[in-house]
């Protein structure tokens, strides 16, 4: 049995882990990390793991996790990954951070966007970007996962396809995304009160949010020099889901054929990557509580773009299902494992 540890365990994100890996059939949570409820019973936190989960929080120390687990899973604000690792540490466990701090590859980025002092460039360089999909061989070999961010993960997969072959001009892509209030984070915010967020709809992070450098540095690699996009997130009032529908012009000539070939070139054979090439509309609801990710999109031959749209639950696919899906790979486990969810409705 693989033996995991989690700091931040009573975050959202850190909660779904936990609700992903206490059936797992192959890993089992040895130590569930909390620094605001150290020696709390777990299931005091979340009723939902009453009579299923007996253990009690304990502190988030990383030292004495790297020598009682296989792998540590970070699910933490940004930062904190980074002044914690250590050489000694990573020589003794693999690490799966949720957080922003090894994303980017360029330090300067990483600093201007997210307005902190990185505490271990050191590593940037060897960490993998684990979008499975995309990076899976590099995974398998890694010490340090970056695991991708919520709208990046559901904005980039969406794309990639036609970024990689060349079929639109990426310098044109525009991205639209809707996130549930659980994207936010657990921590009490004025902003994501009820009556704040319910019969409601608002852009946030206009030009500025963080996710944008993540999602260009991606998308970039994939067309083979930098881009820039336009990235516009909302909050809607729904506990969870993330939709992004994307706009980008076609290069003279694609047809409809060479779209349908390229997604099914990178997606056919991925098992969490449905592809609708009739242009229904994804939902957020077809894809709750499951490591899915929807796909459709539409040839808009009147202005010459393609709208595509993308739709993931972004606390598993966009968070906690994707770090278990990267553990499968660094364990040389089948990438679905503990992860073949039926998405729930209602």
């Amino acid at each position: 049995m693989i033996k995991a540890g989690i700091i931040g365990s009573t975050g959202y994100a850190g909660a779904e882990l936990v609700r992903l890996l206490v059936r797992h059939p192959e890993a089992e949570v040895v130590w569930y990390g909390s620094h605001s409820y150290i020696d709390q019973k777990y299931a005091d936190i979340y009723r939902n793991m009453f009579q299923i989960v007996d253990a009690s929080c304990m502190e988030d120390d990383m030292d004495a996790l790297a020598d009682s687990v296989d792998v540590i899973f970070t699910a933490t604000p940004q930062g904190l990954c980074a002044s914690l690792v250590s050489e000694e540490i990573l020589s003794k466990v693999k690490i799966v951070d949720l957080s922003a701090d090894f994303r980017l590859k360029d330090v300067a980025v990483y600093e201007k966007w997210y307005g902190i002092t990185h505490k271990s460039p050191r590593f940037i360089a060897e960490a993998v970007y684990g979008l499975c999909e995309i990076n899976r061989e590099k995974v398998k070999g890694a010490r340090l996962i970056a695991n991708p961010g919520c709208y990046t993960t559901c904005s980039i997969l969406t794309a990639y396809p036609l970024v990689k072959e060349g079929l639109i001009d990426p310098m044109t892509l525009i991205i639209d995304a809707k996130s549930g209030t659980s994207g936010a984070g657990r921590g009490a915010k004025v902003a994501n009160l009820f009556c704040e967020v319910n019969e409601n709809m608002k852009a946030y992070g206009v030009a500025t949010h963080r996710h944008t450098p993540e999602i260009e540095e991606q998308l970039g690699y994939a067309w083979g020099q930098p881009i820039t996009v336009s990235f516009t997130p909302h909050l809607v009032p729904m506990n969870r889901g993330i939709l992004a529908t994307e706009y980008a012009s076609l290069k003279p000539g694609v047809t409809a054929d060479m779209v349908r070939a390229a997604y099914d070139k990178y997606y056919e054979k991925e098992f969490f990557i449905r592809v609708d090439h009739q242009g229904r509309p994804v939902e957020t609801r077809w894809v709750e509580g499951s490591n899915y990710v929807d796909i459709s999109y539409v040839i808009d031959e009147r202005t010459g773009r393609i709208i595509m749209m993308g739709a993931i639950d972004n606390l598993v696919k966009g968070a906690a299902g994707q770090a278990v899906q990267n553990m499968n790979l660094l364990f040389g486990l089948p990438e679905t494992e503990g992860l073949d969810q039926v998405p729930m409705f209602p």
